[in-house]
């Protein structure tokens, strides 16, 4: 009976050794996008069914370490994609000659603005918001109300993360010159400063804030997975700065046509389907499905904020040195 045996043992070892010879694709992301509850693990099990490869998900911290990842690792990086970037983030990187072309002309999306970025490709969008408990009332109805309230808010470092550098770029399209009055005046609200979303959202949960920086799609995950409607997205006069999130292909990738073929199923409803309850954000192609429901009781801006890749790549270093004086004093 051993010679049987011995025959499923090398069938199992050959099974094993064509599974390793697969292609591998590396996507490099933040790391909420990996977490059980994100997308990655329903997006890596849908692209494998399509790809015959491996999908292999690298975390790097929040989304604005991404790019400081990138460039740290250069050309000798080992990933192929990188996906968590936002438009505040797109003429930085594409200055420094990492990210090639993806080559798919221009896509239709569902976007609140034009979309012509011929290197990276836009996978979900969102607006920014204070996310706060029903129960405190009244909320701040702006911008301006928060900084001369009493309330207390975490927020995220804009060095290592979007919704971080998507504030400091909301102070400044509300305010213009006046940010650094408006960040003297916020500084004692801010209970303190986290390296990401994630980290901020669970201080809030546990209580130890009244507001966090999030999004206004944000109440919807409460709502829709875990039948709560006790959090609520605090709707600002001075408008919502807009995030459009993105992903491109690295020019040294080893896999560019993988690469390519991940990118477009990025913009398929095989991808696009799992965003809105995953990652709880609006998908940049609507799915043929549309939104799940619960994402009608969202509240809608009164103002959509955003700067082009350029003024925010121009803007970004005034911003953040204004920040830091105002939280330093």
């Amino acid at each position: 009976m051993r010679f049987p045996i011995l025959g499923v043992g090398l069938m199992l070892l050959a099974s094993a050794a064509a599974a390793n010879d697969l292609p591998e694709l590396t996507v490099m992301t933040y790391d909420s996008f990996v977490a059980d509850w994100g997308p990655g693990p329903a997006v890596e099990e849908a692209f494998e069914k399509t790809c015959e490869c491996d999908l292999k998900f690298v975390s790097a911290g929040d989304g604005a370490a991404l790019l400081a990842r990138i460039r740290l690792e250069g050309t000798r990086s080992e990933t192929d994609v990188v996906l968590g970037l936002d438009t505040n983030l797109t003429a930085e990187a594409a200055s420094t000659g990492l990210f090639a072309p993806h080559g798919l002309g221009v896509p239709e999306f569902d976007l609140p603005v034009a979309w012509d970025d011929d290197t990276f490709l836009p996978y979900d969008w969102g607006y920014f918001a204070f996310v706060h408990e029903t129960a405190l009332q009244p909320a701040p109805g702006s911008l301006r109300d928060l900084a001369d309230s009493d309330l207390q808010v975490v927020i995220q470092d804009p060095r290592s993360s979007t919704p971080g550098l998507g504030l400091l770029l909301w102070a400044k399209a509300a305010f213009g010159d006046d940010a650094p009055a408006f960040w003297s005046d916020m500084a004692d609200n801010i209970v303190t400063v986290t390296p990401g979303w994630s980290e901020a959202y669970g201080m809030f949960l546990e209580g130890e804030a009244d507001m966090v920086l999030s999004y206004t799609t944000s109440p919807a995950y409460h709502l829709i997975a875990e039948g709560d409607d006790s959090k609520k997205a605090a709707s600002f006069a001075e408008g919502h700065y807009m995030q459009i999130e993105v992903a491109g292909k690295l020019a040294a990738t080893d896999q560019p046509e993988l690469a390519d073929r991940f990118l477009r199923f990025m913009m398929s409803d095989g991808f696009q389907n799992i965003i809105p309850t995953t990652n709880w954000m609006y998908p940049a192609v609507v799915p043929e499905t549309g939104l799940p429901e619960g994402y009608e009781t969202l509240i809608e801006p009164k103002a959509s904020l955003l700067f082009s890749a350029k003024e925010a790549q121009s803007l970004r270093g005034a911003a953040l040195d204004e920040w830091l004086t105002a939280l330093s004093q």
